[in-house]
């Protein structure tokens, strides 16, 4: 419990209005700070709470000795000056997670999901399955909901399902799962890190504070996964392997078939093997799998990922603005045949694109978009693949509408993060969606 302390809340967004607010009547003086302009009404409901927001581009110079806790927005980078200068000042620097985690005040069951991929779709799946089997549960974490905003709605025996990312763990030190499933890894978000190492090292801490009565569910296919937790004590679940594995015909769990692939509205391997994941958390929480198969005849997948979003003029148009590296580039243009307009691009975050070579016979055209364009216009010359650049997804798609033909597939997989031109890759998804929505409606 964090009471009668001077805080400093470093960047807003939804879980910095959250943690303040479940912090603000415990005798706290809360400072809240953010880069930009916020929702008036957010505004006045801290004001009304005694809660300060100063908008500033030099949060650093707010922070002196005074204050007691540092609590960092997860997207806020750990090279931040105010970061720097807190932990030069000996200041805590914590998150929104690591806080709320505190403020479980009931026996409830920990689920957390984290890797470079598949995680949001790992987490929206369990969760259907607990809503089908009618088992209480909360979702949230980096798939939307803070979790500040649950703990008080948390009841005695419930499920908390937490997406977590390796943004959230890096500033973790008690918060602990009783299930952690890790996707995968590859390398990502480096800029943020600064190293795969360091990368793979914050994703450990999801096994954090494990004994051998916590689970650890791990891909056996992957191999940095299986290197980084080849010391971790916790009781290890693996699919990918002899036992849990997926063929062209069916899903099957301990060598029994338990699901026909026909019968799965996801496709791709990639949603295969989020799929064997949630089978395995079925299996230890005793849900019976007919719950898990019912789900999946009806689960058409998570929004900007791989989404379908019209067929215009025999012209299909998807929408992997959650695609952020390269790997997830890859499954995506694995889950096509041919004729892809790929629109590739975003943040220049020291990315590789080299991975993506051996895929790109399915693709037509690049079209390079942002910060990363000119990069990304060097690589296409390299592996000669023809290739167009724009500053924006707007000028890009104004292109590919001219250069479409009947059979074509329109990929926004940009293999980068958004924040060079929006707050968020949802921002982006929509973004394109409405595009395309243009399209539909002449």
């Amino acid at each position: 419990m964090i009471e009668d302390k001077k805080i400093l809340v470093l960047g807003m967004a939804r879980s910095g209005y959250e943690v303040a607010k479940l912090l603000s009547n415990k005798n706290n003086e809360i400072i809240i700070t953010d880069m930009k302009d916020q929702d008036e009404e957010h505004i006045k409901e801290l004001e009304k709470q005694n809660i300060k927001f100063i908008k500033t581009t030099e949060p650093e110079l707010l922070l002196d000795e005074t204050f007691d806790i540092l609590i960092k927005n997860p997207a806020v980078f750990p090279i931040h000056p105010c970061v720097l200068k807190a932990k030069k000042l000996n200041i805590p620097v914590v998150n929104e997670m690591e806080v709320a985690y505190h403020y479980i005040d009931k026996p409830v069951k920990i689920i957390g999901i984290t890797g470079s991929n598949g995680k949001t779709t790992t987490t929206t799946l369990i969760h259907e399955v607990l809503k089908k089997a009618n088992i209480s549960a909360k979702l949230g974490g980096n798939i939307g909901t803070p979790l500040s905003q649950i703990v008080k709605d948390l009841k005695e025996n419930d499920i908390l399902l937490l997406e977590v990312s390796d943004h959230q763990l890096i500033d973790t030190k008690d918060f602990k799962t009783d299930i952690s499933v890790l996707t995968n890894l590859c390398p990502t978000h480096l800029d943020y890190h600064g190293s795969y190492e360091k990368y793979k090292a914050v994703k450990k801490k999801i096994f954090n504070h494990h004994t051998n009565k916590d689970i650890a569910i791990i891909n056996a296919k992957n191999y940095d996964s299986l290197e980084l937790t080849k010391d971790i004590v916790s009781t290890k679940y693996y699919f990918n392997n002899e036992e849990n594995y997926y063929t062209k015909d069916g899903i099957y769990i301990d060598n029994k078939k338990v699901c026909n692939t026909s019968d799965i509205l996801l496709r791709g391997t990639h949603n295969y093997e989020n799929i064997l994941v949630t089978y395995l958390v079925a299996k230890l929480l005793k849900i019976d799998f007919k719950y898990v198969n019912e789900v999946l005849k009806e689960f058409k997948g998570v929004e900007h990922r791989i989404e379908f979003v019209a067929k215009i003029n025999d012209v299909s148009y998807y929408n992997d603005s959650k695609s952020t590296n390269p790997e997830a580039t890859i499954t995506a243009l694995k889950s096509f045949n041919g004729n892809i307009n790929l629109i590739l691009g975003g943040m220049d975050r020291n990315q590789d694109f080299h991975d993506l070579t051996p895929y790109l016979s399915k693709v037509k055209c690049i079209y390079a978009i942002g910060e990363v364009r000119k990069r990304i216009m060097s690589y296409a010359k390299e592996v000669n693949k023809s290739c167009l650049e724009f500053p924006t997804l707007k000028e890009a798609f104004n292109k590919i509408k001219e250069d479409t033909k009947k059979g074509d597939i329109v990929l926004l997989s940009p293999a980068s993060a958004s924040w060079d031109q929006y707050l968020k890759f949802e921002d982006r998804g929509d973004e394109f969606k409405k595009l395309v929505k243009e399209i539909e409606s002449v």
